[in-house]
């Protein structure tokens, strides 16, 4: 009975003891206390105003909620820039009459990580995502806002998987 006990402390206290080094969002043991994420400008040839800040925004977001790193506006133990480099909508499959039936609106963001702290982590790298809609519908108000939050969340997840998960 006494070394049952000694066997469940030892349990606890190694299953206690690993959870400083990895949690639930995949992130292992972050050398930073800080991050900064300057504007992504919008150099694509096809300009949808107002994408830029958005994005800026949920790469600051995602990045707030799946760490304890701290926002900060300079000087940031990592950074994040870079630009949109493509937003592009093409027809993607057609009718018995030659007309699209899909639309596919796809996103491309050039992304420059950089870790003061671990420069071997540093990257530079391209992520676009997509989305489908009915051709028959215009990409504007409240289907505009769905099909950026889709692109945006796999991007900035992508990113952040690259950057501090590691997959």
């Amino acid at each position: 009975m006494k070394n049952i006990k000694y066997i469940l402390l030892i349990l606890i206290a190694l299953s206690i003891n690993s959870c400083s080094v990895y949690n639930f969002t995949g992130t292992g043991k972050i050398d930073a206390k800080t991050f900064q994420v300057n504007y992504f400008q919008n150099n694509a040839d096809l300009i949808e105003p107002g994408i830029e800040r958005t994005f800026t925004i949920k790469l600051q977001e995602i990045i707030q909620n799946q760490t304890n790193l701290n926002l900060t506006s300079s000087n940031g133990d990592l950074l994040y820039e870079g630009e949109i480099t493509d937003y592009r909508i093409t027809p993607m499959t057609a009718t018995a009459d030659q007309r699209a039936a899909q639309n596919r609106l796809t996103i491309r963001v050039n992304v420059r990580f950089s870790n003061k702290n671990k420069e071997e982590d540093n990257f530079e790298k391209s992520f676009s995502f997509f989305f489908d809609y009915d051709a028959t519908s215009q990409l504007t108000g409240s289907k505009l806002t769905e099909a950026l939050d889709v692109i945006f969340e796999r991007i900035t997840q992508d990113v952040f998987n690259e950057s501090l998960a590691k997959w």
